[in-house]
């Protein structure tokens, strides 16, 4: 059987920079590993970063998650019993920040076929370490409900947080659990993660999951995010980060939750990460002006307006 992991976290916790390390470090292990990608949009922004990673050891997958439950459990489960064909000795799911766990479990437990293929390893939560308090129901739904199933949950940017914030991250947490109705009972690891270790990462992937039954809030359970793509775009990195947050501060564009892409400019290019409590930049060898909007109500043809500018 194959062993298969999930790493999930809410929008920006860091979910593909950690996938990075991990996926080093097990095919440092020896390990044959296949990634499966989905997020929404036509452009995939994460597997752009992702290519660095393949070899003969690791393969990449996609599936795109703009379309509905039962299309994506479909299209899920094809590529499931594929990859399992594909002689991995471990396969990693990344899914979408908003991504609703019982679709993991169920098409995983309810499917025969995928049943005698894969055992279940790792549950691994993402949650950055300085969460806000300014979050809404909708984005507790998620936190809580895929921490909830974690065996480990890693705290993103610890070395730029203090115990005391930890502290208030790791109970905010607990609350958002206690109003769905479910228990946070998965380990945590709080650490720079340039320190983190081989043996670090061996008990992060022998963490298992814990099975849990939550309360689907309206927030939770009704909510239709959505997405909207750009490709060739020609602002610099100044530029970009000042559309990006127009978008977050004026409503009018729709409820943004998140935007990510790839800029290019004088020094080279540069990866974006947006949320609407931060935008993080790094230095990256891509140089393609790409990217995705993600959120509810978008007012799509205003967004396109002011990023076509």
């Amino acid at each position: 059987m194959v062993k298969i992991d999930l790493i999930t976290g809410f929008l920006g916790s860091g979910k593909t920079t950690f996938l990075l390390k991990y996926a080093r470090y097990l095919m440092n292990k020896g390990f044959k590993i296949g990634i499966l990608e989905y997020d929404y949009g036509a452009v995939n922004v994460d597997m752009l970063l992702l290519n660095k990673l393949r070899c003969d050891k690791c393969e990449l997958e996609m599936v795109a998650a703009a379309c509905d439950e039962d299309c994506l459990k479909r299209r899920f489960r094809t590529k499931l019993i594929a990859m399992a064909m594909s002689g991995y000795d471990r396969v990693i799911v990344e899914p979408s920040g908003v991504f609703d766990m019982d679709m993991f479990f169920d098409t995983l437990r309810d499917d025969d076929t995928l049943e005698r293929m894969y055992e279940i390893g790792s549950v691994i939560t993402i949650v950055n370490a300085n969460l806000s308090d300014n979050g809404d129901a909708e984005e507790d739904f998620f936190l809580a409900s895929q921490a909830a199933s974690a065996g480990c949950i890693l705290l993103s940017r610890a070395q730029l947080s203090s115990t005391e914030n930890i502290e208030k991250t790791k109970a905010h947490l607990q609350r958002a659990a206690e109003s769905i109705r479910c228990k946070i009972r998965g380990k945590y690891i709080a650490k720079d993660w340039e320190e983190l270790t081989d043996s670090d990462f061996e008990i992060i992937a022998g963490s298992g999951y814990f099975s849990n039954d939550y309360m689907k809030t309206i927030a939770g359970g009704k909510t239709e995010f959505d997405s909207v793509c750009f490709l060739d775009l020609k602002d610099d990195l100044e530029g970009a980060q000042k559309k990006i947050k127009t978008l977050f501060l004026d409503e009018s564009y729709g409820k943004i939750i998140r935007v990510k892409g790839f800029v290019c400019d004088k020094d080279g290019g540069y990866q974006l990460n947006a949320t609407r409590h931060e935008i993080l930049t790094d230095l990256i060898s891509i140089g393609q002006g790409v990217f995705i909007v993600i959120g509810t109500a978008l007012n799509k043809n205003k967004i396109r307006e002011l990023m076509y500018s």
